[in-house]
């Protein structure tokens, strides 16, 4: 019976897989814009909001006076020009990180899981323990820290090289995007390791092909470390660290700042880490994601993994390190409320759904209601998936609000030390002083960008797996969509 459903989901991936898809993203002109678009919004967001002249810097404010050798000054650009963005060291000490990563992944204690099944009817074998090797970091973090407080060196190291970081980063997301589209073509047809090339990412277009990713899973095998799987391992392990790294990093930024930390720079690092440590404590999850069951991994996961998120989302603990704005007992319980709900949200969903698929008759989802599809899946049409057919988007949203509402109205702007100021200043350790002045509300659009990116991220997603689904289960899916109408917000959408 398990090998008849076993090869029933084959086919049906199969024949899914083999159905004619097209361009996603807008084709080879969307595909070009993300991939060299998207570094230059990072370092957009990096240099608009800074600690030198303010966020935004004051000649975004003044465009008709603005001079380039202006900006440069307010902006902090290296007096080295365009090399001055990268350095040996700051390389170096990315690549050391990784290094200890792979290394924290190949000697602690993991769990072998089967993925899903593939088009040609194997499943990969996943080594998951990323919990472990991330607490691990964060425990020797820890230490450091106690050791030695805000002047612990890794959080200095970061402060100062914060953009080569980002450079070191872009780089070797590149890097990998490149190999592991060169390495795809050496993909042949019934290898006996499971190699498989992704069902959109072979047009044949080379840019479009090397962004959305041409191989499904690619593996390497690393000496002394043991095979990796590139695109598991870069979900959950490097650049969703980096998050809570950079937050941490600027926590002690702002001690370093202001001799203390306020309650919105922790409530942000919290919650999100709590996040965070959530996805590691439910790794296997992530094996029945779109990312790994369907996407290659291409410069879209590689960006995304290893840059956009550690960079992007820790944008408010960044801000918060020059202007330390304050919650206060409600701010905090209102922050806290919204992130239980979009938590228990989030996390209930998910929980029914993978107890359904693991075993439908667990008393938990036995009552639950669902229409049983020609290739044999179950569709739920009850419970959380019977109120939307995303409805853990939902929650993931709602989540994203208490990430930046705890930066307010934001926007500053950085005085000489001893200025004379019509309204109060936040006074830096090195006597500058922080006002918002005319760049009240202009910060806004760089700390509550995220809350706007995750909502079209999220909607775009739905798309895609409402095409994806409509390929695997055709008519079946849109008897489906009759019954549960509403994609991701009840009532709304």
């Amino acid at each position: 019976m398990a090998k008849a459903t076993k090869a029933k989901a084959a086919k049906a991936t199969k024949a899914a897989a083999e159905q004619p898809h097209g361009y996603e993203f807008g084709g080879p002109l969307g595909a070009f814009g993300v991939s060299f678009g998207l570094p230059v919004l990072v370092y957009l967001f990096t240099f608009a909001c800074n600690d030198i002249s303010g966020c935004p810097a004051p000649s975004f404010l003044s465009p008709k006076t603005l001079s380039i050798d202006r900006l440069k000054l307010e902006v902090g650009w290296p007096e080295d020009g365009i090399w001055g963005l990268a350095s040996w060291k700051a390389s170096g000490a990315l690549a050391a990180y990784y290094l200890l990563n792979l290394i924290l992944h190949a000697i602690l204690p993991a769990a072998e899981v089967d993925g899903t099944v593939l088009r040609s009817g194997g499943r990969l074998k996943y080594r998951l323990n990323t919990f472990y090797s991330n607490m691990a970091t964060l425990a020797a973090l820890a230490a450091g820290t106690i050791a030695q407080g805000a002047e612990f060196p890794v959080w200095t190291f970061i402060s100062d090289n914060y953009v080569q970081l980002l450079t070191a980063s872009t780089l070797l997301s590149y890097g990998l995007a490149t190999f592991v589209y060169v390495r795809s073509f050496s993909v042949k047809t019934g290898n006996k390791n499971n190699r498989e090339l992704a069902a959109g990412g072979h047009t044949g277009n080379i840019l479009y092909d090397w962004f959305i990713g041409r191989e499904l899973n690619p593996r390497v095998t690393i000496p002394l470390i043991g095979e990796v799987d590139l695109k598991e391992w870069c979900e959950l392990r490097p650049g969703m660290m980096g998050w809570i790294i950079l937050n941490c990093s600027w926590c002690a930024q702002q001690y370093r700042n202001y001799g203390y930390v306020t309650d919105s720079v922790v409530c942000i690092t919290v919650v999100q880490a709590l996040y965070i440590i959530d996805s590691w404590v439910h790794e296997p999850a992530v094996l029945t994601t779109m990312d790994i069951t369907t996407d290659g991994f291409g410069m879209m996961l590689s960006f995304g993994d290893l840059v956009w998120v550690p960079f992007t989302y820790s944008l408010q603990t960044r801000y918060l390190s020059v202007y330390p704005r304050s919650l206060g007992p409600t701010g905090l319980i209102s922050a806290g409320s919204l992130i239980l709900i979009g938590f228990y949200i989030f996390r209930s969903a998910n929980n029914q759904k993978n107890a359904f698929r693991t075993n439908p008759s667990d008393p938990s989802v036995a009552h639950l209601k669902y229409i049983e599809t020609k290739t044999g899946s179950k569709l739920l049409t009850s419970g959380w998936w019977g109120i939307a057919r995303h409805i853990n988007y939902f929650g993931d949203w709602i989540q994203a609000w208490p990430y930046c509402l705890p930066t307010g109205i934001a926007g500053y702007q950085i005085l000489a030390a001893g200025a004379s100021s019509a309204e109060e200043a936040f006074v830096m350790a090195d006597g500058r002083q922080v006002v918002q002045g005319e760049a009240k509300g202009w910060g806004m659009l760089i700390t509550y960008f995220y809350i706007v990116y995750f909502g079209v991220l999220l909607i775009h997603r739905d798309g895609r797996d409402d095409l994806k689904c409509y390929r695997k289960y055709g008519e079946d899916w849109s008897k489906y969509k009759k019954i549960v109408r509403w994609r991701i917000i009840p009532g709304i959408y």
